[in-house]
């Protein structure tokens, strides 16, 4: 597989579908949120500057993506939902599909 990492015993990569737990701190207070959402691309070449790029479509359908550092204290955990057998480095071109589209393109057996 070409474009992976590994982070804390679980690997990685472009196209996998994914459920972060994010700690929000507002004020006083702290809650923690998951955002779920397709890894686009992974930036950094060590592990001390690596960055995720996730995006999900909102239930009004309005994309929203998130640049998240892995080195971040905010992480909770992150859980791989479904597995991509997508080759692609990037996957900048699932911006313009619909989600029906999105999941025949990278999760269809080959």
């Amino acid at each position: 597989m070409g474009n992976f990492i590994v982070y804390k015993d679980l690997t990685l990569a472009v196209g996998d579908m994914v459920s972060l737990v994010y700690k929000i701190k507002e004020g006083e207070k702290e809650r923690q949120q998951i955002f779920k959402g397709i890894i686009l691309r992974i930036k950094g070449a060590d592990d001390a500057n690596r960055m995720i790029t996730i995006r999900k479509v909102s239930k009004t359908g309005i994309g929203i993506e998130r640049i998240i550092p892995l080195m971040s204290p905010n992480i909770v955990s992150i859980k791989v939902d479904r597995k991509s057998s997508y080759r692609k480095a990037k996957l900048y071109f699932i911006r313009d599909l619909t989600e029906k589209k999105v999941r025949r393109k990278l999760y269809s057996k080959k």
